[in-house]
């Protein structure tokens, strides 16, 4: 009787640390400076920034047209996709659970988006950032 009982708490034991461990791996928002190769900034996902990258999703508008996508100096913030997120347009049709915002210096922020493949797609989109920075408690 008493082993049973003992082991009814290990059982629940077990299940409520899967649940919690489970509860901890949320990715987080990563905001890179490019220049200094570093991530500065950390912050946990919401359904507000969720809303705004989807919104920056729909926006697309062309291919960034550059030999070198990736600038020397600006940021990049990295967001997760809760729950992953469907783009079908003329350049891509794939499932994306996570994107990439390019924020060059001294330039108009592109995305960075990659397909299931692992393949990258670089776009442009007609879409301000702002309400997004402001979100992150993040200026330029």
């Amino acid at each position: 009787m008493v082993s049973k009982i003992l082991l009814s708490f290990i059982h629940i034991f077990l299940l409520m640390n899967l649940i919690i461990v489970n509860a901890q791996t949320s990715p987080n928002i990563e905001l890179l400076d490019i220049e200094k190769n570093e991530i500065t900034k950390t912050v946990p996902t919401n359904p507000k920034i969720q809303f705004e990258a989807e919104k920056i999703i729909k926006e697309i508008d062309n291919v960034v047209k550059k030999l070198k996508p990736i600038p020397d100096k600006g940021y990049m913030i990295k967001i997760p996709l809760e729950p992953s997120h469907r783009v079908e347009n003329k350049w891509i049709y794939a499932l994306i659970d996570e994107m990439i915002i390019i924020i060059p210096k001294n330039e108009k922020p592109y995305l960075l988006l990659f397909d299931d493949e692992n393949k990258s797609y670089f776009f442009t989109f007609d879409s301000k950032i702002d309400q997004l920075l402001k979100t992150l408690d993040f200026s330029l």
